[in-house]
This record gives C-alpha cells, structure tokens and sequence, in this order.
C-alpha cells in the first residue's frame, strides 16, 4: 500500500472524474512503488479521492481505477469491471449480433490501459499502461469468463507502451490462434489479421460508417483511399456501387482486401479495382488523367498522435480533401476522417471546408461521425474522441 498526494489545486479534475494523474500535479508519494501498483490518492489535505495505478515513466504519472478511494483493487475487481463491459455490449441491439465487438475501450469503461476486442471465436487483449500489464493475469481470467471465449491473443504492441517503459509483447495467451480468422459485418465476410494487422487486427471503430458508406454507394462510382484491406470498398460493392477503385500503399494490405473479397462471392469483382500507390501521389495523377468519381472516402493514418503534430497534419489533411473535392462529380458526396487524437472536430471541420473554398467546391456537410457504439467516450474524457468524419456534397 503506498500513497500519492497531489499538489494545491490538482485535484480538480480528479474531482469531474477525469483518470490521468499528470506528473506536474504529484506532490509526493508515500511509500516503495514498483510501475503499476496501487497507490491511494490524497489531495493536498490529506482527503482521500481515488485508487489509481502507478506509472513512474510515463508523464501520466497515475491513473484511476476507482474514484472510491476504499475500493480494492483485485481480480474481484477485474471480473466485475470486465464483466460489466462486456454486458453493455450485449444489450446495444447494434452490438449484440456482431461477430467483431470491441469489449473493453480503456478509460470509457473504468479500465486504463485496457483494450479488449473479440473476433469470433478469438479475444484480443492490448495492454497500454504499467497498471493493466501488472493484472494481465487477472484481466485474462476475468475476460475468459466474461465471454466463455477460450482462445485469447495479446497484441500488447502499441508504441504507447514505450512511453510506460515496458516492451512490446505479442503472443497466444491461452487457447489457439485460428489460422484463417473473418468476421461477418452487416452481410460482409472479412478477414481478421489478430498477429500482424493494424491495431488488434482490424478496425472495429468504422463499422457503423461503413454501413453508411453502403447505404449511400448505390450506383456511384466510389473511390476509396487509404483501403487497407478494404472494409469500405466491400461495403459499398455490397451497396450497388457502379465501379470501386480502391488505393493504399501497403501490398500485404491489398492482398488481404483482394482475399476479402474472393470470401465474398456474392459481390461483383469485376467492378473493384485495387492500386498499390501513395495516395498523396495518386490523387494528383488521377485528376491529370481527367477521372471523376461520385463518391471518395478518405480514412488516412493517423497524422497528428498528439496536439504538437496539429499544424504539420493539418497541412495533410487540407491536401487530401482538396484533391479530394476537385475528382468528385457534382453531386458527389465526399465521407472524410480522421483519428488523430490532435485533430478536434471543429478545427477538422475548418480544415474540410478551406479544402472546399480552395477547390472552388460548393459543399455542405450532411453527417457528422464518429467511432461506433462499443467505442464509447466517456464525458469526463474528452480525449477518447478520436475518430472523426464528415459526410460532404458537393453541388
């Protein structure tokens, strides 16, 4: 047991319920502390205001499992927070059915540093933080009997490990690793790489939008950049689109889009194209060679990691939405994102519209988007609002 105390004035947001502990806001601590323990924290005053978990390398010096600050911190307490994830996702009717769910999303679910996502038959576990990699014990056994899943895969990979000091780890944590793994999305098959994909193998976060993107591809032609392995090309094939070039930088990537979809014999093949190319390049050559299009999705990297990268990605992401509204057709709708953590939703939405004024292109936006349902934000947490998007017409 061991206790940190905040400086004057730094409990403030411990008190709206905001997790992170920076380092600048630790008085002391009292007691030995090894990366992950937990610690008690105490204003200035000696009050008691949560349980946190202790990251001696990271600038987020602590972060809270309870703000009860006499909870225990336990596998009891892993179980039931697991748990309780895991039941919200069951009773969304938009969640309950998918076989590719994110079940735990970190600090919107009370647990920091702790990513769970299920692919069928497999869990994949992302530990983040020197406090969820101090329970991985207790987080897997309380996963396992949260969703009776057997097969779980670490991806514990993610650079922010780096900044908590510890190594990247990445391996079969009980069970098997099935070697051809796919998901179904609303009547799409889809393969899953848990070993060596983006994130946990595959981005969950788009389901919604790519349901979206389906619903308006009737009869456009779509192009869709940054494809990687093709989510939305397939999704707006399975809509009636008229033709898809899809465009990413990555072969592996490709290939798994192209294996997609072959998986999915009910969709026209002769109507997608798939380019290996630097989209910034592409973009530019597919204008010089006079292609138009009526619908571009654009769902790049992240740019901007944090508020430092904002003006350097900003500079990208005008770029690519303009070129973007100089291929689309009159009346053709743009579906732009973007998941930098850097990149708000306002300052996105002023970078879309300069990319519009500079394209000459009357454009009104007629969506705004956002993660899907088992990515939630907690309202105290602002910063778990990553993912952004605009749907835009032009005309």
């Amino acid at each position: 047991m061991a206790d940190l105390i905040l400086k004057p004035g730094k409990d403030r947001s411990l008190l709206r319920r905001h997790p992170w502990i920076f380092a600048g806001s630790v008085a002391r601590t009292d007691g030995r502390l090894r990366p992950g323990d937990t610690v008690t924290v105490f204003d200035r005053d000696h009050r008691p205001l949560a349980r946190a978990a202790w990251s001696p390398h990271s600038q987020i010096r602590a972060r809270v499992w309870s703000f009860d600050p006499s909870q225990t911190i336990d596998h009891a307490f892993f179980k039931r927070a697991i748990a309780a994830a895991v039941r919200r996702r069951t009773e969304h009717p938009w969640l309950r059915e998918q076989r590719g769910v994110r079940l735990v999303h970190g600090e919107s679910d009370g647990l920091p540093g702790v990513i769970i996502d299920r692919y069928g038959d497999v869990v994949v576990v992302q530990l983040t933080s020197a406090g969820a990699d101090k329970w991985r014990g207790a987080i897997v056994d309380a996963v396992v009997q949260a969703t009776g899943c057997g097969n779980v895969f670490e991806r514990s990979d993610s650079d922010l490990r780096a900044l908590e000091g510890l190594q990247a780890l990445s391996g079969v944590l009980a069970g098997d690793l099935p070697a051809d793994l796919a998901i179904d999305e609303y009547g799409v098959r889809l393969a899953v790489d848990v070993a060596g994909g983006h994130k946990t193998g595959f981005y969950l976060d788009q389901r919604e939008n790519r349901a979206l993107a389906r619903s308006l591809a009737s009869g456009r032609r779509v192009l869709n950049c940054f494809c990687y392995t093709g989510g939305f090309s397939l999704q707006a094939l399975a809509g009636g689109a008229a033709a898809v070039l899809s465009i990413d930088s990555s072969a592996p990537a490709l290939d798994i889009a192209r294996r997609n979809l072959a998986l999915n014999p009910q969709l026209d093949a002769a109507r997608a194209e798939w380019l290996d190319e630097d989209v910034f390049q592409a973009l530019r050559r597919l204008r010089s060679d006079g292609r138009r299009f009526d619908m571009i999705i654009l769902d790049p990297p992240k740019f901007a990691p944090s508020a430092a990268h904002a003006e350097r990605a900003a500079r990208a992401y005008k770029d690519i939405n303009l070129q973007a509204f100089k291929l689309l057709e009159p009346g053709g709708l743009l579906m732009t994102y973007s998941c930098s953590g850097g990149i708000g939703i306002e300052l996105f939405q002023k970078i879309v519209a300069a990319a519009a004024v500079d394209a000459g292109a009357e454009a009104y936006m007629l969506h705004r988007l956002a993660a899907a349902p088992d990515h939630p934000v907690g309202l105290a947490v602002p910063e778990g609002e990553y993912l952004k998007g605009l749907v835009c017409r032009v005309g």
